[in-house]
């Protein structure tokens, strides 16, 4: 089966070329590992991604960044590890396509999906 996406768990977001947790992220992320962990028949994907701006290479190492300061921060909260996989997609997969901020800062994200073990 496909990894899918769940609304209890929300995306976070990052600042330009940065792959730091926010404080507000932080909070999302919290959330996130309790949902986690009240459903620990679930593996769970985390999926990097940033803007448009910067070189494929880039954006791909960087996507990874994001979504590995994902994964510790959920795992210093409690998540197996070995329940965590990650992908970077880098500009791959944009959920906004404008060259405008209001649209980089939506696609600096790390988004969770799940799937039964």
């Amino acid at each position: 089966k496909d990894f899918v996406s769940v609304p209890d768990l929300l995306d976070i977001h990052f600042d330009f070329d940065r792959s730091d947790i926010r404080p507000a992220a932080a909070q999302v992320l919290e959330a996130n590992a309790r949902w986690l962990k009240a459903h620990p028949d679930h593996l769970i994907l985390i999926e990097g991604h940033t803007d448009e701006r910067g070189t494929n290479e880039y954006n791909v190492a960087l996507g990874d960044r994001r979504a590995t300061s994902s994964m510790s921060y959920l795992v210093s909260h409690g998540v197996q590890a070995g329940r965590i996989t990650v992908i970077s997609y880098g500009e791959d997969r944009p959920v906004c396509e404008g060259p405008h901020e209001g649209c980089w800062s939506r696609n600096r994200r790390a988004h969770f999906a799940v799937k039964p073990r």
